[in-house]
């Protein structure tokens, strides 16, 4: 696009003025990015051009397509923010200091010259790197202090993948994954759906490829049908509405290729079953043609035009049977991301679903364009959409601000993609309050929410007038009573994410923080104790704590012990990377062991999921003495009839052995569907249904349950029980649930010898 075309669309809307200090960026940003090209070929003024087009449709003031123009020339170019600074002053300098990453030179994580880059985009993979974490962290929290710039970076964005093709295909791949995973959720909470809707389209086409072009080309072959149908679907209703004096704008909207994949995803069926391809919207207009209508404020027009749209509603049930269940009011309730629209789904006249949308024209505005009508209806002499507006900047504001607080880019970005996630709860306080979650919330997710001292304080909950554990997942429409202690603070099991006590990372981090401002010395015990429980649980021996300090990034264990005592480290991840660590070093050391014995245990389990250094075809079978699991430390032992036998190291027939040339190195190569047996042993004081709740947990988490022997001791009862696991992740986590039990004071790894 040439900047011609984009100062001829903006004649008739900006000032001599504004149109020359566009100019003036333009040849700043030419200037600047003389000579690069980006991937296609074409001119990198180009993109910058294109951003700033995308944003004059969404009628964005001048200062920001200002900023559009410039906004790669620090981060790709030669010049200084100071140098845009003196030229176009604080405000546009700060949106793009904003668009700009801000890692104060974070490596580009990105192969190739600038002139081929796509300018301020992310790698991305399944596990992001430190780096790119990093760099979306604080991007976004720079993000926050100007909403415009979310908009621009939204902008740049969508340009990015419409030209998306030119790159490798893992590139391409990764860079869409990323636009699914946290930008087109922007969009849809700033309520920008044109932006989200396209991006997900095309962010689909990228990593789905085939099943994108699947769908697509499904749509195509019946286009001429369903617009057949369509049409005369939009001219009944039209006809309808005229009769009855409502002035209105039916249309055909197709469903976009991402919805529908979902749909089909989400219920479990092809295609071919998939009716509701199209949809039909309404868009009530306001009664000012007339001499009286034109008397009343803006405000009594915008409630006739509501009440109209109920009206129509009517009208629809009427020509068509509504399917039950189908209707939604996004008008007396409007969505999260302050969307308002009637839904309903009816059966037409060929026997198929059809979808209708009934909103008013500033609804609709507030629907296409979000966060960007504001400036819109502010050209337009109207007010009311700032009250929408306020609400949305407060919730991009509260969404940053206590993530200020989240040094980890990891950490910020799974938080990042819990609040931005469509999937919401919605519960009410005891008020009628509507309180937002994300789904899989609990009622500490809700009493953080309220405020940070309701969370500390909690210690029950009533969801709809019953008591419920605070682990409780709460449903849209719960009424949720939060139940206080006068003092107190957060249980550290809250932060255990296999118990499931919190699942919004708004109040996790409060959790932490609370932690954190407890003394120092008791957060280093805290934490020792922590570590020593959970490797004693688990029976890990030969651990260096040196070691798994330096693992986690710390110079002295009290450092590290501290963070595990303030929450930011939990135990179960220590255990999962002092696992990893000990698997890499078995090699190293299988060499180390004491002098042998012969083993006389027999071995029965057979498992092909056993890689055996140096050595193919033998037969593998895991020992019955030690029930070596995946995470275990192993070693091989050659028998002279059954193949290698595999133990754990710590395993006494292992440490007794003489023969040395008979052990070999060995490594698990699990498969997903493997269990391992594992005998654990359960100490508590006993009372009525202590198995049946052990046996529910078990079976809540998959986990079969078999040989159970107790032995009771008075009051006391102790419990050997063998547990089938896939690896020692699985297993800590059940025995972290069942240390939660009433009664239970110890639960662990039985181990023989």
């Amino acid at each position: 696009m040439k900047f011609t075309s984009l100062s001829k669309k903006l004649t008739n809307n900006l000032s001599y003025a504004e149109l020359s200090l566009l100019e003036k960026a333009y040849k700043f940003a030419d200037k600047a990015h003389e000579g690069q090209l980006r991937a296609s070929g074409e001119p990198f003024i180009e993109h910058s051009i294109a951003v700033a087009d995308i944003l004059v449709d969404l009628g964005l003031p001048s200062v920001v397509l200002v900023s559009a123009l410039l906004h790669d020339v620090v981060e790709d170019s030669t010049v200084s923010l100071k140098l845009v600074e003196r030229t176009f002053g604080d405000e546009v300098a700060l949106m793009v200091d904003g668009v700009t990453k801000l890692t104060g030179q974070v490596q580009r994580q990105h192969s190739g010259d600038k002139s081929q880059s796509l300018g301020s985009e992310y790698r991305h993979t399944k596990y992001i790197s430190d780096n790119q974490a990093e760099t979306i962290r604080k991007t976004f929290l720079a993000m926050s202090d100007d909403v415009r710039i979310v908009i621009i970076k939204l902008a740049d964005r969508l340009h990015n993948m419409r030209t998306l093709s030119s790159l490798s295909r893992n590139r391409r791949q990764r860079i869409a994954q990323e636009t699914l995973d946290i930008f087109a959720p922007l969009a849809n909470r700033l309520g920008m759906w044109q932006i989200k809707w396209e991006l997900e389209d095309l962010g689909f086409r990228y990593v789905n490829p085939k099943k994108y072009k699947e769908i697509a080309s499904a749509i195509n072959r019946q286009r001429i049908e369903r617009e057949k149908r369509i049409t005369a679907t939009v001219a009944r209703l039209q006809k309808e509405l005229e009769q009855h004096g409502i002035s209105a704008e039916v249309t055909g909207r197709p469903k976009h290729i991402y919805s529908i994949w979902n749909k089909m995803q989400r219920n479990n069926i092809p295609f071919d079953q998939i009716h509701d391809v199209r949809a039909v919207r309404v868009l009530v207009k306001d009664r000012s043609e007339s001499v009286v209508d034109n008397m009343l404020s803006t405000e009594k027009q915008e409630q006739q035009a509501v009440a109209d749209c109920y009206q129509v509603l009517g009208i629809v049930h009427h020509l068509w049977n509504p399917i039950p269940g189908e209707f939604d009011d996004y008008v007396a309730t409007p969505k999260d991301n302050f969307y308002q629209s009637l839904h309903t789904t009816v059966v037409n006249d060929e026997g198929n679903p059809l979808e209708v949308q009934i909103r008013t024209e500033i609804m609709h505005e507030g629907a296409e364009y979000g966060i960007a009508s504001h400036w819109r209806y502010k050209e337009d002499g109207k007010k009311k959409q700032d009250k929408s507006f306020d609400k949305r900047i407060n919730w991009l504001r509260s969404m940053m601000d206590w993530r200020q607080d989240l040094t980890d880019g990891h950490e910020f970005v799974d938080a990042l993609k819990s609040d931005l996630f469509p999937d919401r709860v919605l519960a009410f306080t005891p008020r009628g309050d509507i309180v937002d979650l994300p789904n899989g919330a609990t009622p500490i997710d809700f009493a953080y929410h309220i405020h940070t001292s309701v969370g500390e304080r909690c210690r029950g909950a009533k969801v709809n007038g019953v008591l419920v554990p605070l682990n409780h997942l709460l449903e849209s429409g719960d009424q949720v009573e939060v139940l206080t202690s006068k003092a107190g603070g957060p249980n550290r099991d809250w932060l255990n994410t296999d118990l499931g006590y919190v699942k919004s990372a708004r109040a996790r981090e409060k959790i932490r923080s609370w932690f954190r401002r407890r003394a120092r010395k008791e957060n280093i015990a805290m934490g020792r104790s922590i570590v020593d429980r959970e490797l004693k649980r688990l029976n890990i021996k030969g651990y260096s704590i040196e070691k798994t300090t330096e693992i986690f990034g710390y110079k002295i264990p009290e450092d590290f012990f501290a963070a595990v005592g303030y929450g930011d480290i939990h135990g179960q991840t220590v255990i999962n990377h002092i696992v990893e660590w000990l698997r890499g070093k078995s090699e190293q050391e299988a060499e180390s062991l004491p002098p042998p014995q012969e083993v006389r245990n027999e071995l029965q389990i057979e498992t092909p999921e056993i890689s055996v250094s140096g050595t193919r075809g033998l037969v593998t079978l895991l020992a019955r003495c030690c029930h070596p699991v995946p995470g275990d430390e192993i070693v091989g032992y050659t028998t002279r009839v059954r193949g290698v036998t595999i133990h754990r190291k710590d395993c006494p027939n292992i440490l007794r052995v003489r023969e040395r040339d008979r052990l070999i190195s060995v490594e698990w190569r699990t498969k997903p569907d493997k269990v391992y047996p594992v005998t654990v042993r359960i100490e508590a004081f006993d009372r009525e249904g202590l198995m049946r709740d052990i046996s529910t947990i078990v079976a809540d988490e998959h986990v079969n349950m078999g040989d159970v022997s107790t032995l009771s001791k008075g009051h006391e009862v102790h419990v050997n029980v063998t547990l089938e696991v896939s690896d020692l992740s699985q297993l800590s986590r059940v025995l972290s649930k069942i240390e939660e039990l009433t009664n239970v004071t110890m639960v662990q790894r039985y181990r023989l010898g």
